[in-house]
């Protein structure tokens, strides 16, 4: 159904390319949702480490904090899209009734990947820093290595996942977020002000 490896080479081309020029690539639906999903990940890690630094301009602070909330809600709405793309594609398979329903949907686990490779790319990082003590270095590159695994283990069960979903073995349902805080009129503090 889809390539997992294909997957993880695009996850982390793309946190290298986009450290440079933030450019989408992809045609296929599905791989632009993918795509999506990982530039999201990575605007969103990059305005965390803004929204972290003490000696800041506050008004920039405050921009980092709206920006994190609509990268946020934009990465949720990538995986519904992965999700909703999968789903459409196993219906055409007509499996009938399904019963073991799996609760982590694909686009869950294809986003914690994404979330993944950006993790791994930055911590390799660390190991790579002239001003940082040897202990340091090694205690990063240790941190490397276990985000390998992690992503190993995840890609495999993503795979396995998928394969079950495609044999008609398992279902899920998209699990849609429904975010309060970015809509003025589900966060008080937005519709109260404006009743002001």
């Amino acid at each position: 159904m889809i390539d997992v490896i294909k997957i993880l080479e695009l996850q982390k081309a793309k946190v290298v390319e986009w450290h440079e020029a933030l450019l989408l690539t992809q045609k296929e639906p599905l791989w632009q949702h993918i795509e999506e999903n990982s530039k999201w990940n990575f605007l969103l890690w990059h305005e965390e480490d803004i929204a972290r630094i003490k000696d800041i301009n506050p008004l920039r602070i405050v921009e980092a904090k709206r920006n994190i909330d609509t990268y946020n809600q934009s990465r949720n709405n990538a995986i519904e899209k992965i999700d909703e793309w999968i789903l459409t594609y196993l219906i055409n398979k007509n499996f009938g009734e399904i019963e073991a329903m799996h609760s982590e949907t694909p686009g869950m686990i294809i986003d914690r990947l994404s979330i993944m490779a950006l993790k791994r790319y930055h911590m390799n990082e660390e190991t790579l820093r002239e001003d940082a003590s040897a202990d340091h270095k090694e205690k990063c590159q240790m941190k490397v290595l276990v985000l390998d695994e992690q992503i190993e283990d995840l890609s495999k069960n993503l795979t396995k996942v998928l394969h079950l979903l495609n044999m008609g073995k398992l279902k899920f349902k998209v699990y849609r977020q429904f975010k309060m805080y970015n809509d003025p009129t589900l966060n008080p503090q937005l519709y109260k002000k404006s009743s002001l």
